[in-house]
C-alpha cells in the first residue's frame, strides 16, 4: 500500500470511531506500530485534528470532513453484493433505504465502475420476510434506537403464549430467523424472542436507559460465560 492510500486509510479509520488505538491501526494496515506513530505525526503535522497520544488512542476533533469519496470497482461491486444479500433479509422500511442509497453511491461512479458493478455476477436467493414478521422487525429496530420499551405478545416453540415487557437491545439474524436480545423485565434475566413468534408488538411511553448488568455488552458477557 502507498504511504498516501495508507495515510488517507487512518484518517477514515480514525475518523469512524470513538477511540482507535495504535496496535488496531497496526493489524488493520498490516504495518508496525511505529509506522503507525510516525504517520499520525506527519498527519497532525499537515493539520489533520486528530488528538490522542501513543499508548492511550486517538480520536479525531469534531467538525473534521473529507471530500466525497470516490469507490474502485472492487469496492463498489463489494456494495452490490452486500446489497443484494442482505436485502430480501431486511425488514421492508431498511431495505428501501439500503437500496436509496446504493442508487446515490452508483450515480456518482465513473461509467466502468458502476457498469462492473451493476453486472457483478453475484446473487442471493430470495427469502423475503413475511409482512407480519417484516413490521415487527421495523418496530423492533426503530424501539433499539430511540431505547422504547415494548410489550410482547409472544408464542413460543412450546405453545406456551405469555405477555413480556422488555428493553430491546438488538436485531440479530442467524440465516433462517431474526431474534430480538433483551432484558425481560418479567423475568429480571436476559431473553431472546424469535421475530417470527411474536404475536403483537406495543412500543411503550416509558424509555430505559443502560443499567449496570442489564445492557447488551453485559449480555454478551453472560454468553461468552455459558
Amino acid at each position: 500500500m502507498r504511504r498516501a492510500d495508507r495515510l488517507f486509510q487512518i484518517v477514515q479509520l480514525v475518523r469512524g470511531r470513538r477511540l482507535t488505538t495504535a496496535d488496531y491501526l497496526a493489524r488493520r494496515l498490516e504495518v508496525s506500530m511505529r509506522t503507525v506513530y510516525r504517520d499520525i505525526a506527519a498527519l497532525i503535522g499537515q493539520g489533520v485534528p486528530i488528538e490522542g497520544e501513543a499508548g492511550v488512542g486517538y480520536c479525531m476533533r469534531a467538525g473534521f470532513d473529507l471530500p466525497p469519496l470516490m469507490f474502485s470497482r472492487q469496492e463498489a461491486q463489494a456494495l452490490v453484493a452486500a446489497l443484494r444479500v442482505a436485502e430480501s433479509r431486511l425488514d421492508a422500511a431498511l431495505a428501501a433505504q439500503a437500496e436509496n442509497a446504493l442508487s446515490k453511491v452508483l450515480a456518482v461512479l465513473p461509467i466502468d465502475a458502476r457498469a462492473a458493478a451493476e453486472s457483478l455476477a453475484v446473487y442471493a436467493p430470495s427469502v423475503a420476510l413475511d409482512p407480519n414478521t417484516s413490521h415487527h422487525l421495523t418496530v423492533l429496530r426503530e424501539a433499539t434506537e430511540s431505547r422504547h420499551k415494548l410489550r410482547v405478545q409472544y408464542l413460543d416453540l412450546g405453545g406456551a403464549r405469555s405477555t413480556r415487557v422488555v428493553r430491546p437491545l438488538a436485531c440479530l439474524f442467524w440465516g433462517p430467523v431474526w431474534t430480538v436480545a433483551a432484558w425481560c423485565e418479567l423475568r429480571e434475566d436476559f431473553r431472546s424472542f424469535r421475530v417470527d413468534r411474536i404475536e403483537s408488538l406495543q412500543q411503550l411511553h416509558d424509555r430505559f436507559r443502560d443499567e449496570p448488568g442489564k445492557t447488551l455488552a453485559d449480555m454478551r458477557r453472560a454468553t461468552d460465560c455459558e
